[in-house]
């Protein structure tokens, strides 16, 4: 097929980095969205409250947002591959940790812990990819290795639902947990220094000869900042609004739907189902329209749907919400495509890692406010139309701020001295390295 021509170029290597990568990732997030699946199980297991299991998934968003800066910041120092070694094996181990939990007060602790791994898995192995792949086909790599988050998703819903379903209730949720291990095989794949791309091996030489080195608030330096401060703009009303809805996506199912546990996970599946052909669609669209045109497009159409799917389907069959649920997945993941291509145009090869890092990450933190604020808004409108609200305002954070970002497809990686000249509208042109 000519859509698999960029795969069929790239040589072993950037072969076994976008499998480890992609496998990586549907991980991640199979460990991120399983424990907003649980959460019915798990107020029953533990006795906590809605909000207080709303409280664990901010803290852990917190948690994410400080691990990945920092972890961002050791890749540009150490090197991609080794730092993509240690946040698999640490994410892996503090979710296994999650299933030993007795309370509230535990289980807060572990995920906060575990988030500290979790949050720079995806932008270290992002940065990974991007720097060994053909910038023509960087969009069509690297977002689909973002459809992984879409079978990672499936592939909780089917443990929260199904699976933890078939155990009894005290044992189920944390067989879940505990099968959270599997992921820290892939540090077998990665080949630390051998694995990391040539132009940041370049960028490093140049550090070891100059002695320059970064902070963590080099990506804050005025040249920088315009990309930094847009950026972590477009990563919050992303994230902000995709997790204002699939935090609570069990909650809703369950409650205000009237589906049991086992139906809501397969209802889950079929919206994570709906995200794989988002993120593929995305892949290939962003290549031709441009960055900023396909979040525009993909955040359009995630108002539509969302909207349908929370606030139209009262009384609807579980067979009808999950065709709804697989449109409307179709634009929650696919959104979340273009994030790996553009971060990595976007930032310079010496910051690269801390940059994207930060910018994901404080989305993923921001989102925090996106999950507290449902059930706060919901005692006045109810969970539905306040999911519906959240969801809404998100997507105009998006809008807002891919004007202040300027277009990046197609082009050569820059370092530093690039980001002297003006950006203009559509980027710098620069050599890669």
């Amino acid at each position: 097929m000519a859509m698999l021509t960029w795969y069929r170029d790239a040589d072993r290597k950037t072969r076994r980095i976008f499998w480890t990568c992609s496998a990586g990732w549907a991980m991640d997030m199979a460990d991120s969205v399983i424990y907003s699946y649980l959460i019915p199980l798990l107020m029953t297991a533990l006795g906590m409250t809605l909000v207080q299991a709303g409280a664990i998934s901010s803290a852990n968003f917190f948690a994410a947002a400080l691990g990945g800066w920092i972890g961002g910041w050791l890749c540009d120092r150490f090197g991609r591959a080794r730092i993509l070694q240690l946040t698999i094996l640490w994410f892996s181990a503090f979710s296994f940790i999650s299933g030993f939990a007795q309370n509230y007060e535990q289980l807060l602790v572990i995920r906060v812990v575990q988030g500290l791994g979790f949050g720079a898995e995806w932008a270290v192995g992002a940065v990974l990819l991007g720097e060994v792949i053909d910038p023509r086909h960087r969009g069509k790599a690297l977002g689909t290795v973002h459809s992984g988050a879409a079978i990672g998703s499936a592939f909780a819903a089917v443990l929260a639902g199904p699976v933890a379903s078939a155990f009894a209730p005290e044992w189920g949720w944390r067989i879940v947990f505990w099968s959270g291990i599997i992921p820290a095989l892939l540090i077998f794949l990665v080949r630390r220094d051998a694995d990391d791309s040539e132009i940041f091996k370049r960028a490093r030489e140049r550090a070891a000869t100059t002695g320059e080195r970064h902070s963590l608030a080099a990506i804050f330096q005025p040249r920088v900042l315009r990309i930094t401060a847009p950026a972590a703009l477009l990563s919050l009303g992303v994230q902000g609004a995709a997790y204002s809805i699939s935090n609570y996506l069990t909650p809703f199912l369950t409650g205000e739907r009237g589906l049991t546990q086992a139906n809501a996970g397969w209802v889950v599946t079929c919206l994570s189902v709906g995200g794989f052909f988002g993120f593929i669609t995305n892949a290939y669209v962003s290549d031709w329209v441009g960055r900023r045109n396909v979040f525009r497009l993909f955040g359009l159409g995630f108002v539509a749907l969302s909207l349908t799917f929370v606030l139209t389907t009262a009384g609807a069959s579980a067979q009808l919400l999950a065709l709804v649920a697989f449109c409307y997945g179709f634009f929650q993941f696919g959104m979340y495509a273009s994030f790996g291509a553009y971060f990595t145009e976007l930032f310079p090869t010496e910051l690269r890692g801390a940059g994207q890092a930060f910018a994901y990450n404080f989305g993923r933190a921001g989102s925090a406010a996106f999950v507290m604020f449902v059930p706060l808004v919901a005692l006045s409108t109810g969970l539905s139309a306040a999911m519906g609200i959240m969801g809404a305002i998100g997507i105009a954070v998006v809008i807002l701020s891919v004007v202040f970002l300027p277009e990046t497809a197609g082009r050569e990686l820059h370092d530093l001295q690039a980001m002297q000249e003006p950006l203009g509208a559509e980027g710098p042109v620069a050599p890669a390295g």
